[in-house]
């Protein structure tokens, strides 16, 4: 959640780390703060809570500090309050080692009382000040030594950049549970918790392992494993311009990455759609292995959890096998019946998110094949599924997710297109009908995006709502989960999604005069159900902003207030419609309210710690 940039080179450190710095801002922090050593003034150590801009300020963006070798964080606040002095990085006691840590040391109320027995002071309330205390302890004119020592006593999640000012050559980093990227340019070489920090500088990037400590210096680096035996690493090049993380004259990334999605959606589907036929070159699946499934677990957390949502819908209905959607959170501590004939499909936008990762663990050992959809090349959770899909939809910079939930969808299609086509379980008319429908997506989504004002206006009349419900059946129900979820994540208002059909069971006494409800009623089969629902709610005096297909507008006009509609499709696929006008929906409402649309309060974009 928290952001690490780190450099050693020939130029001056602190611009650089603070130009990564501001590229990570997406990932939420709540302070910011730079360690840079220069030969005159040894370590100067400069951090502050709030917004990065402060620290920019403090340091006159940079030119305050001299040194070509420094470590950059942005925190968000898992022990003690936000502060100046709780913020990274974090000096030993003597001012030997500067330490910056994301994750959770879980062990460090005993370390601490540990050190403080013998005589170590600390200034923090921090988990992570334990690390560089502990280096300190452990010196003995070794470097690496220390830090071997001090990993043996740490228990928890963690990604490293460590400093020693008696070894300004170098710097170190350990990973575990916690994403690390190096950097490799000409005469220098950096550290970042996201490539997003590095890309301006270098393409060429190196991931760590989980357990890997990489010693890094201005020429190259060495990687050890958790043996401390040296390891031969791939490079692998981005191939994104730089402009893909910038806003492109859009007032904020997540308007951008609404509009991007007619070409994200291209992108994943276009390539592995040949003749007519979905073709999944990555993956090896046989019917006789598929026709032995005992279940399929979809396990996800937050956006990717919806996505699965939907998934299991059309699995259950094309696949005829039985499908547990399973927040990965939940997943490990549920005792779940898995076999050797279960498949686990794990969802991550970055591949790193930690529940998601530990469930997919938890998932292998008791036997599941893993094939996982995720967005980052090179993440965890990619090398260590046993099959593996890339949504190719460029980096998303906004909290709240938008593309790559399209993405996401778009992926599960065509996984049960292929799947179903396998196994004979879905006829020919159909299979022809959906994937047709499939590459008219792009052009459709284009339509709903050119006629945003509509929705807008819609937002105009609600933002001041303090509480908005969503209703949908089946598929409608579980894009209304997503609605949900977006509208509050960025404006603030309270928000919760419900299946229609469950109003009359207690939460239909919510509802009274004034109330928004959105109604979602696009899937055919439940049209007229819809219809009975949003009467429920109008005769307690809700009002009802209805979604729907362009067919069915009429029928819907005579009873909602108002109504977005989304051009027709085959039903498997209205998820990836009826989405758009939602998110259109809660972004502009919290354009109304003046909210920090990018980067929402106590939210992160990738969730690293449990």
């Amino acid at each position: 959640m928290c952001g690490i940039v780190g450099f050693i080179g020939k130029e001056e450190a602190a611009p650089i780390l603070l130009d990564g710095l501001s590229r990570l801002e997406y990932r939420g922090y709540d302070s910011a703060g730079l360690a840079v050593y220069g030969e005159d003034n040894g370590v100067r150590v400069v951090k502050t809570k709030g917004r990065l801009q402060a620290l920019f300020d403090l340091t006159q963006g940079g030119a305050t500090l001299h040194g070509a070798v420094g470590l950059g964080h942005t925190r968000w606040a898992t022990h003690g309050e936000p502060s100046d002095v709780n913020s990274h990085p974090h000096v030993s006691e003597r001012g030997r080692f500067v330490v910056v840590h994301n994750g959770i040391i879980e062990n460090y109320a005993e370390l601490r009382e540990f050190l403080q027995r013998k005589g170590v002071r600390f200034a923090s309330q921090t988990d992570s000040e334990v690390v560089a205390q502990l280096l300190e302890y452990h010196y003995r004119e070794d470097f690496l030594e220390a830090v071997r020592k001090t990993l043996g006593q740490l228990r928890g999640a963690y990604a490293l950049g460590i400093l020693c000012a008696d070894a300004p050559d170098k710097l170190v980093a350990v990973r575990k549970d916690s994403p690390l990227v190096l950097g490799h340019g000409d005469d220098f070489q950096m550290l970042a918790s996201d490539v997003t920090a590095v890309i301006k500088y270098t393409r060429e990037v190196t991931y760590l392992d989980n357990g890997e400590l990489a010693i890094i210096t201005a020429q190259g680096f060495q990687v050890y494993d958790s043996y401390f035996q040296p390891v031969e690493k791939e490079r692998h090049h981005v191939d994104w311009e730089i402009s893909a993380a910038e806003k492109g004259g859009y007032e904020h990334f997540m308007a951008k990455e609404i509009m991007e999605q007619p070409e994200a959606f291209r992108k994943t589907v276009f390539p592995r759609i040949r003749d007519g036929r979905v073709v999944l070159d990555d993956l090896c699946f046989d019917r006789d292995y598929l026709g032995k499934l005992d279940k399929i677990y979809i396990i996800a957390c937050g956006s990717s959890y919806h996505v699965g949502m939907v998934a299991k819908y059309n699995f259950e209905r094309l696949l005829r096998k039985p499908v547990e959607v399973a927040l990965a959170s939940e997943f490990r501590y549920s005792e779940p019946i898995v076999t050797k004939s279960t498949l686990a499909l794990v969802i991550s936008q970055s591949g790193e998110t930690i529940d998601t990762l530990t469930a997919m663990r938890e998932a292998k050992r008791l036997g599941a094949r893993v094939l996982s959809i995720v967005n980052v090349v090179g993440s965890s959770i990619a090398r260590e599924s046993d099959d593996v899909l890339y949504t190719w939809a460029g980096p998303e910079i906004a909290v709240a997710t938008t593309k790559a939930y399209s993405t996401q969808m778009a992926l599960t299609y065509l996984i049960a297109l292929y799947f179903a086509d396998l196994m004979q379980t879905i006829s020919r008319e159909e299979y022809s009908e959906v994937v047709s429908e499939l590459l008219l997506v792009p052009t459709k989504l284009e339509q709903i995006l050119a006629q945003r004002d509509s929705v807008q206006y819609f937002a105009s009349l609600y933002f001041n709502q303090p509480s908005i419900f969503f209703i949908g059946r089946n598929i409608d129900y579980a894009i209304g989960l997503e609605g949900s979820l977006k509208l509050k994540e960025i404006s603030y208002i309270h928000s919760e999604a419900y299946a229609a059909g469950e109003l009359k069971h207690g939460t239909i006494s919510l509802i009274e005069p004034g109330t928004l409800v959105v109604a979602l009623a696009s899937y055919g089969p439940l049209f007229e159900k819809m219809m009975s629902n949003i009467v429920e709610v109008k005769s307690r005096g809700a009002d009802v902003v209805g979604l729907t297909v362009e067919s069915r507008v009429e029928g819907i006009h005579r009873i909602a207030d108002h109504v977005m509609e989304v051009p027709d499709t085959h039903p498997m696929l209205l998820p990836s419609l009826d989405v758009v006008p939602l998110q259109l929906f809660a972004y502009y409402i919290a354009l109304q309210r003046g909210c920090d649309i990018d980067k929402p309060r106590n939210l992160a974009k990738s969730v690293t710690v449990e």
